[in-house]
């Protein structure tokens, strides 16, 4: 199952930051869980995590945490209002919802962003405060004209959606960080800091061969929320631990520039990975250590 499709099933049931950049900072600092990982621990056990969802979410509010990140559904808006009450329910906060999207083809483009959009007024009522996107892969690297329409496409979402009080932070994948990066970085330097926000994920930017923490040197300013999650020898790991990344500095520079405390745990499973623990106890883990290196 791929991410696109355990989401759908899941709705369905540079320097210092500028002082426009302070003045965005969410008013609480929180820590969630986005729920693909859970996903993959449930498949295994022949389950679907959509039948589990009170299940998964009484484990989070246990462990400490505020938020479970699931995904957008635009076939069904009303689903992201119900997922938003079932979080409720449990004592945990409608924060952020993740996406894709086919955004480097004029008609196409507009298609999705229109779909996106209306579906984010529900959104803002329901409470959430941030839609996390990463533009669909095509299996080739996108052309500078097919960019130049991504972004333009995804700048007028990002505008609707602020609008009903919602940030569209960008995130990336693999496909997006090849040929030195060249998608991610067209994205920012075509567009403002007040136009399209980040989606820090650190391990992916680290497969992908860009630094977390040259990311957030250049990009730290667009910052609105992270997705965290570590590997060892390059296989990731089972809970957020030490490892290939170095998290004590990358929290050190996160206090420093003052940024967003929006950490998003995101433990998920391949091939090599060594399972040792149930999915709870890796997820109790996790939210330790967000405690212990970022002091939230």
């Amino acid at each position: 199952m791929t991410r696109r499709q355990f989401g759908l099933a899941l709705t369905g049931a540079a320097g210092l930051l500028p002082t426009t950049g302070r003045a965005e900072l969410f008013e609480d600092a929180v820590v969630g869980s986005q729920l693909y990982g859970w996903g993959q621990y449930y498949e295994k056990a022949g389950k679907k995590a959509e039948d589990h969802l009170d299940e998964i979410f009484s484990a989070l509010r246990d462990a400490g945490y505020d938020y479970a990140e699931g995904n957008l559904n635009t076939a069904d808006p009303d689903a992201n209002g119900r997922f938003a009450d079932k979080l409720k329910k449990k004592g945990l906060k409608p924060v952020s919802l993740y996406t894709g999207g086919s955004f480097h083809l004029v008609g196409k483009a507009l298609e999705t962003s229109e779909k996106i959009a209306a579906t984010g007024k529900g959104c803002a009522k329901a409470g959430f405060k941030v839609i996390v996107c990463n533009p669909d892969p095509i299996g080739r690297d996108k052309t500078d004209r097919e960019l130049a329409i991504q972004v333009d496409a995804l700048k007028d979402l990002a505008s609707e959606l602020k609008k009903n009080g919602i940030k569209l932070a960008l995130h990336h994948h693999t496909p997006e960080l090849r040929n030195q990066g060249h998608e991610f970085h067209y994205n920012f330097h075509n567009s403002e800091p007040g136009e399209l926000s980040f989606c820090i994920d650190t391990h992916w930017m680290y497969r992908g061969g860009i630094a977390p923490l040259d990311a957030l040197r250049e990009y730290g300013n667009r910052v609105v929320t992270w997705h965290l999650r570590q590997s060892r020898e390059k296989v990731w790991w089972e809970d957020l631990d030490t490892g290939d990344i170095d998290y004590a500095e990358i929290a050190k520079f996160a206090r420093r520039q003052g940024l967003p405390q929006r950490y998003t745990v995101e433990l998920a499973l391949e091939p090599a990975t060594r399972i040792t623990r149930t999915v709870v106890e890796n997820h109790a883990r996790s939210r330790a250590f967000v405690r212990a290196q970022f002091g939230v």
